[in-house]
Protein backbone atom coordinates (compact mmCIF):
# COMPACT_ATOMS: atom_id res chain seq x y z
CA UNK A 1 0.00 0.00 0.00
CA UNK A 2 2.76 2.44 0.92
CA UNK A 3 4.63 1.74 -2.31
CA UNK A 4 1.53 2.36 -4.41
CA UNK A 5 0.93 5.68 -2.60
CA UNK A 6 4.56 6.77 -3.06
CA UNK A 7 4.47 5.91 -6.77
CA UNK A 8 1.25 7.86 -7.29
CA UNK A 9 2.60 10.88 -5.41
CA UNK A 10 5.83 10.73 -7.43
CA UNK A 11 3.83 10.68 -10.66
CA UNK A 12 1.67 13.63 -9.55
CA UNK A 13 4.67 15.72 -8.49
CA UNK A 14 6.62 14.96 -11.69
CA UNK A 15 3.62 15.94 -13.82
CA UNK A 16 3.03 19.10 -11.77
CA UNK A 17 6.66 20.21 -12.03
CA UNK A 18 6.60 19.67 -15.78
CA UNK A 19 3.52 21.93 -16.00
CA UNK A 20 5.36 24.58 -13.97
CA UNK A 21 8.51 24.39 -16.12
CA UNK A 22 6.95 24.02 -19.57
CA UNK A 23 3.69 25.97 -19.26
CA UNK A 24 4.38 28.59 -16.60
CA UNK A 25 1.69 27.33 -14.23
CA UNK A 26 1.83 28.21 -10.54
CA UNK A 27 2.46 25.19 -8.33
CA UNK A 28 -1.15 25.31 -7.11
CA UNK A 29 -2.56 25.26 -10.65
CA UNK A 30 -0.11 22.55 -11.66
CA UNK A 31 -1.05 20.26 -8.78
CA UNK A 32 -4.78 20.69 -9.45
CA UNK A 33 -4.27 19.86 -13.13
CA UNK A 34 -1.98 16.90 -12.35
CA UNK A 35 -4.50 15.37 -9.93
CA UNK A 36 -7.29 15.93 -12.44
CA UNK A 37 -5.26 14.04 -15.07
CA UNK A 38 -4.55 11.13 -12.71
CA UNK A 39 -8.23 10.83 -11.77
CA UNK A 40 -9.34 11.08 -15.41
CA UNK A 41 -6.95 8.31 -16.49
CA UNK A 42 -8.28 6.05 -13.72
CA UNK A 43 -11.88 6.70 -14.82
CA UNK A 44 -11.03 6.15 -18.49
CA UNK A 45 -9.89 2.62 -17.62
CA UNK A 46 -13.26 1.91 -15.96
CA UNK A 47 -15.93 3.48 -18.21
CA UNK A 48 -16.82 6.06 -20.87
CA UNK A 49 -16.13 9.53 -19.49
CA UNK A 50 -17.25 12.99 -20.63
CA UNK A 51 -14.41 15.52 -20.33
CA UNK A 52 -13.41 18.94 -21.64
CA UNK A 53 -10.04 20.23 -22.79
CA UNK A 54 -8.67 23.28 -24.59
CA UNK A 55 -7.56 22.62 -28.14
CA UNK A 56 -4.36 24.20 -29.43
CA UNK A 57 -6.37 26.96 -31.14
CA UNK A 58 -7.92 27.90 -27.76
CA UNK A 59 -11.43 26.52 -28.27
CA UNK A 60 -13.03 24.23 -25.71
CA UNK A 61 -13.71 20.66 -26.85
CA UNK A 62 -16.15 18.24 -25.28
CA UNK A 63 -15.05 14.63 -25.65
CA UNK A 64 -16.44 11.23 -24.75
CA UNK A 65 -13.65 8.72 -24.36
CA UNK A 66 -12.53 5.51 -22.71
CA UNK A 67 -9.59 3.16 -22.31
CA UNK A 68 -11.67 0.19 -21.15
CA UNK A 69 -10.56 -3.03 -22.81
CA UNK A 70 -13.93 -4.20 -24.16
CA UNK A 71 -14.85 -0.84 -25.71
CA UNK A 72 -11.73 0.13 -27.69
CA UNK A 73 -10.83 -0.86 -31.22
CA UNK A 74 -7.91 -2.83 -32.56
CA UNK A 75 -4.50 -1.51 -31.59
CA UNK A 76 -1.76 -1.35 -34.19
CA UNK A 77 1.84 -0.62 -33.25
CA UNK A 78 3.25 2.50 -34.86
CA UNK A 79 6.78 2.17 -33.57
CA UNK A 80 6.58 5.62 -32.00
CA UNK A 81 7.89 6.43 -28.56
CA UNK A 82 4.96 7.46 -26.31
CA UNK A 83 4.80 11.16 -25.48
CA UNK A 84 4.55 11.81 -21.73
CA UNK A 85 2.84 15.19 -22.32
CA UNK A 86 -0.17 13.68 -24.13
CA UNK A 87 -3.18 11.74 -22.88
CA UNK A 88 -4.38 9.21 -25.43
CA UNK A 89 -7.99 7.99 -25.36
CA UNK A 90 -10.47 6.08 -27.53
CA UNK A 91 -13.06 8.57 -28.85
CA UNK A 92 -16.41 6.80 -28.68
CA UNK A 93 -18.05 9.22 -31.13
CA UNK A 94 -15.43 9.00 -33.90
CA UNK A 95 -14.44 5.40 -33.09
CA UNK A 96 -10.71 6.15 -33.24
CA UNK A 97 -7.81 7.08 -30.98
CA UNK A 98 -7.37 10.76 -30.10
CA UNK A 99 -5.10 12.68 -27.77
CA UNK A 100 -4.76 16.02 -26.00
CA UNK A 101 -2.08 17.82 -24.01
CA UNK A 102 -2.39 16.95 -20.34
CA UNK A 103 -1.88 20.57 -19.34
CA UNK A 104 -5.00 21.56 -21.35
CA UNK A 105 -7.46 19.39 -19.41
CA UNK A 106 -10.25 21.61 -18.05
CA UNK A 107 -12.65 19.25 -16.27
CA UNK A 108 -14.41 15.90 -16.44
CA UNK A 109 -17.69 14.45 -15.19
CA UNK A 110 -17.78 11.46 -12.90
Amino acid sequence: MATEFKNRMREVMQMAWSFVRKNGYSMSEALKCAWCNIKLRALLHKKVVEFYFKKTDGTLRQAFGTLKEGLIGETKGTGRKPNENLQVYWDTEKEEYRCFKKCNLVRFSK
